[in-house]
C-alpha cells in the first residue's frame, strides 16, 4: 500500500536502474509489472501467507519479484544462489515454499523442495498478458513479509519470520537518515542478507531511485566508480567493506552523503579518517541490530564534527523500539554496568520457523508496560554510557561476525563432526592483519586419518563460502581452551 501511494504520486520518475545494463523502470512501470507478476503468482496458488522462494541473481527483475510476492499476499524467502545445494534444499524445505522465483540459467540447480519454479526471464511473455491494475489484499502489519535464514548453533540454519510492520518500522518516520525522493540508494547487499531490507524498501517506500548493482562481486575500484557514476547518496556497507573502502576509495566514499555501516565493530581509526573527508551535511551512521529485529535495533549518527574515542557507540534505539541492558541477576543494569542486550518493539520478528528455538531467544518483556510484549535476547554484551548511548562489548556466547556475516561456531563444528573421520572439532576466530578468519582444529577418530583437503571439500558442499574455515589444523588432542569450554 505504501509503495502504491508512491507509484501514484511519482509514476514517471525512475524507481529502478540497472547499474550493469543501464535500463530503468519508472514507478508507474514497476507498479504495472509487479501487478502483472502478482496476478500470475495468484494463478499459481500464491495467496495471503504463502511462502515464495527467491533464487535469483541480483537484478531489476529480482526487485520486481519481491514486490510482486508481497502484492500477491505472500512472503518472500530469499536464498543466496551461491549456497551449496544441500543448504538451499534445507532452507526451502523448512520454509515450506510452494513457488520459487528464479532465472532460466538457475532452474536446474533448484531442489525438489523449491515447489513450482518460475523463471522470470523466460516466463515474462505469459506474465505480460495479465492486467496491470492493482490487486485487492487483506494483508496487514502483522502478516509475514519475509523469512530470512541465519546461522544456527545446532548445526542447522534458523529461519527468522519478519512481519510487514518490521519493515515499515525500519524506514517510515525515522530520523537516523534522510528518507526521501531526492535520495539515490544502491542495492548492493545479497538479497538473503537483511541489509537488503533497508536498501530496497528504504528507497521504494519513499519515491527514491534504487540503483541495482551488478550481479557479480565488485572490486573496490569498481565500487568507487559506481558510487561516483550513479551519484549514490545513501549506501549500506558491512564494517569490513567499509574499512576497505575508507582505506582505498576514501574520496569516493566521502562523496556519499549518507553512509550506513555495521554488522560488526567499526574500526575507530578508519572512522576518524572518513569523518575528516566529509563535506558539511554528510553523515556516517553506525547501525546495529540482529535479523530478528529487522536490520537495525539502534543507530549512532556521526558528522565531520563528531569526536570518536577508542570505540564507536552503537547509539540509541530506533523509534517504536526498546533496548535494555540486563545484568547477571536478570535486572536492568545501571549506567556503565555491562550486561546482555535485550531488544524489542515494532521491529521484532514473529520468531523462528522452529518454535523450540523461538522460546530460547524471544522472552516476555518484564521491564516495559505493554501487556504481552516480548524481547529478543541478542547474546551481545553492552553497557550504557553517560551520554545515553550504548557501547558494544562483544558476545556472551560463541556466535561471531566474519565479513558482516553472522556465524554460530557450533554450526560449523556440527558440519565437521558429521564427517566420518572427525572425532572432535573446535572452530575459533583468528585475526590476520585486521581480517577475521575462521580456523578449525580437528582430532581424528581412533585409527582414522584426516585429509584436510577432503574435509574442506566436504564442507563446501554443505556450508556457504563464508562459513568454511580458511585454515584446518589436525591435532592429536584438543586443548581444553580450544573451543572456549
Amino acid at each position: 500500500a505504501r509503495f502504491e501511494e508512491q507509484a501514484r504520486r511519482r509514476a514517471g520518475e525512475v524507481a529502478l536502474k540497472s547499474a550493469e545494463e543501464g535500463g530503468t523502470l519508472s514507478y508507474g512501470e514497476l507498479e504495472a509489472k509487479a501487478n502483472q507478476l502478482a496476478r500470475h503468482l495468484r494463478g499459481l496458488g500464491v495467496k495471503r501467507g504463502t511462502r515464495v522462494g527467491v533464487y535469483v541473481e541480483r537484478s531489476v527483475e529480482m526487485v520486481v519479484g519481491l514486490l510482486a510476492i508481497l502484492k500477491a499476499g505472500g512472503a518472500y524467502v530469499p536464498v543466496d544462489r551461491k549456497y551449496p545445494a544441500e543448504r538451499v534444499a534445507l532452507m526451502l524445505e523448512e520454509a515450506g515454499v510452494e513457488v520459487t522465483l528464479t532465472q532460466s540459467a538457475l532452474v536446474e540447480k533448484l531442489p525438489a523442495s523449491a515447489g513450482k519454479a518460475l523463471a522470470l526471464d523466460t516466463a515474462w511473455k505469459e506474465v505480460a498478458t495479465q492486467p496491470e491494475s492493482g490487486l485487492s489484499s487483506e494483508v496487514g502489519g502483522e502478516d509475514l513479509a519475509y523469512v530470512m535464514f541465519t546461522s544456527g548453533s545446532t548445526g542447522r540454519p534458523k529461519g527468522v519470520c519478519i512481519p510487514h510492520r518490521g519493515i515499515t518500522r525500519l524506514v517510515e518516520g525515522k530520523e537516523y537518515v534522510r528518507f526521501g525522493p531526492e535520495e539515490v540508494w544502491l542495492q548492493l547487499a545479497p538479497v538473503a542478507f537483511d541489509a537488503s531490507t533497508l536498501e530496497v524498501w528504504g528507497a521504494l517506500l519513499h519515491g527514491a531511485k534504487l540503483v541495482v548493482a551488478p550481479a557479480q562481486a565488485q572490486t573496490l575500484e569498481e565500487l568507487g566508480g559506481l558510487l561516483r557514476r550513479e551519484g549514490i547518496s545513501a549506501l549500506w556497507l558491512t564494517a569490513a567493506l567499509y574499512e576497505q573502502m575508507a582505506l582505498h576509495q576514501g574520496e569516493a566514499l566521502a562523496g556519499v552523503r549518507q553512509v550506513l555501516a555495521g554488522g560488526d565493530v567499526l574500526p575507530a581509526q578508519r572512522v576518524r579518517e572518513h569523518l575528516k573527508r566529509l563535506p558539511e551535511g554528510a553523515v556516517l551512521v553506525n547501525g546495529y541490530g540482529p535479523t530478528e529485529n529487522t536490520t537495525f535495533s539502534t543507530t549512532h549518527t556521526l558528522t565531520k564534527e563528531s569526536v570518536v574515542g577508542k570505540s564507536v557507540p552503537i547509539g540509541k534505539p530506533l523509534g517504536n523500539s526498546t533496548a535494555y541492558v540486563v545484568d547477571a541477576s536478570g535486572e536492568v543494569a545501571g549506567v556503565g554496568v555491562p550486561g546482555e542486550l535485550y531488544v524489542g518493539g515494532e521491529g521484532l520478528a514473529w520468531g523462528y520457523l522452529r518454535a523450540e528455538l523461538t522460546a530460547e531467544r524471544f522472552v516476555p518483556d518484564g521491564f516495559g508496560q505493554e501487556p504481552g510484549a516480548r524481547l529478543y535476547r541478542t547474546g551481545d554484551k553492552a553497557r550504557w554510557k553517560e551520554d545515553g548511548t550504548l557501547e558494544f562489548l562483544g558476545r556472551v556466547d560463541f556466535q561471531v561476525k566474519v565479513r558482516g556475516f553472522r556465524i554460530e561456531l557450533g554450526e560449523v563444528e556440527a558440519a565437521l563432526l558429521r564427517q566420518e573421520e572427525v572425532g572432535e572439532a573446535a572452530v575459533v576466530v583468528r585475526e590476520v592483519g585486521g581480517d577475521k578468519r575462521l580456523v578449525a582444529y580437528l582430532v581424528a577418530k581412533p585409527g582414522r586419518r584426516l585429509d584436510t583437503r577432503e574435509v574442506e571439500s566436504a564442507l563446501r558442499k554443505e556450508l556457504p563460502e563464508y562459513m568454511v574455515p580458511s585454515a584446518i589444523c589436525v591435532l592429536d588432542a584438543l586443548p581444553l581452551s580450544a573451543n572456549g569450554k
